[in-house]
């Protein structure tokens, strides 16, 4: 008895948006005319792709764990960029720019325009820039940050409900990537696109953040949302088809189990999940993590043989 299987036809797709331009060597997410990981019966021209976080100043709450990997370079945008992409291998790197948030340093616009102009003449990927969280601040760094690297095709993480508009302007105008952030809701990510495409943002230069929950800590209700997110998108809403970006490491490592050990299995576990809920860019912290997810992946895709 043989099974014969019907294919599902989807009326929509997910939009493919390249990261990294003018001097970067460019990566292409999205595409994908199915379901996550459905590939007996649907077209996922780009395979999720995998970013390593590094820090402008030393991150005062990384755990020994992950901090150990990156001994002699925290706090170092430019060397920790090199080791990500030339020892450990990430297809992206993200620099979180910490040490500009007021209670954290308070550092300046221009500081942080020069960590990340030094990142970028140290590696050749796309550049995530992520700023200090939501406010003036926000808005400040990332503007200075899109103006300095005009051409490069930037990721800016993140433009929120509330703020916006300036962020949407500058990735406009100096030719970036736009991260919409929304707080695990369906309806606030598909608003927040609207309001972007109304601001003329063109949404092939856009990424959804759903946000992330770890695992254990709100993790299925992510994955819920990020279905629906997807589905919407297959069913043909333009306004919610954008790839997805996660920031999976900073909330595994924020666990309290991570303390003890495991934490590598944290943030794999986690990473694997949202992976199959829809994520095309996957921001992790360890670098073990990024060897067995690749390894995963390569899985999935046909790369290696499963075991």
């Amino acid at each position: 008895m043989s099974l014969e299987l019907k294919p599902k036809r989807w009326a929509g797709a997910i939009r493919e948006v390249t990261l990294g331009s003018g001097s970067r060597r460019p990566v292409t997410v999205g595409g994908g005319n199915g379901l996550p990981l459905h590939t007996f019966e649907a077209s996922f021209p780009h395979r999720p792709v995998f970013a390593l976080e590094i820090t402008d100043v030393a991150p005062p709450r990384w755990i020994d764990t992950v901090r150990q990997p990156w001994n002699g370079v925290l706090g170092q945008p430019a060397a920790a960029a090199r080791r990500a992409v030339d020892e450990f291998g990430a297809d992206l790197v993200m620099l979180h720019l910490m040490g500009t948030h007021p209670d954290r340093g308070n550092r300046s616009p221009d500081d942080a325009a020069a960590d990340v102009r030094a990142v970028l003449e140290s590696v050749r990927v796309p550049l995530i820039v992520k700023g200090p969280g939501a406010g003036p601040k926000q808005n400040d760094v990332l503007a200075r940050v899109a103006e300095e690297c005009q051409g490069e095709g930037l990721v800016l993480h993140s433009a929120c409900q509330e703020e916006y508009k300036t962020l949407a302007a500058v990735a406009v105008a100096y030719g970036h990537v736009l991260v919409a952030e929304s707080p695990i809701d369906m309806n606030i990510a598909k608003q927040l696109n609207i309001l972007l495409s109304d601001a003329s943002m063109d949404l092939r230069h856009t990424l959804i953040d759903p946000l992330t929950g770890g695992l254990g800590y709100g993790l299925e209700y992510t994955y819920s949302v990020m279905e629906r997110i997807r589905l919407a998108a297959l069913g043909g809403d333009a306004m919610l088809s954008s790839p997805m970006i996660c920031l999976v490491g900073e909330e595994a490592w924020k666990a309290k189990e991570v303390k003890v050990s495991g934490g590598v299995h944290w943030e794999v576990a986690t990473a694997l999940t949202l992976i199959e809920a829809g994520a095309e860019v996957l921001v992790l912290r360890h670098p073990e993590a990024l060897a067995r997810l690749r390894k995963q992946v390569d899985c999935w895709f046909g790369g290696e043989t499963c075991r």
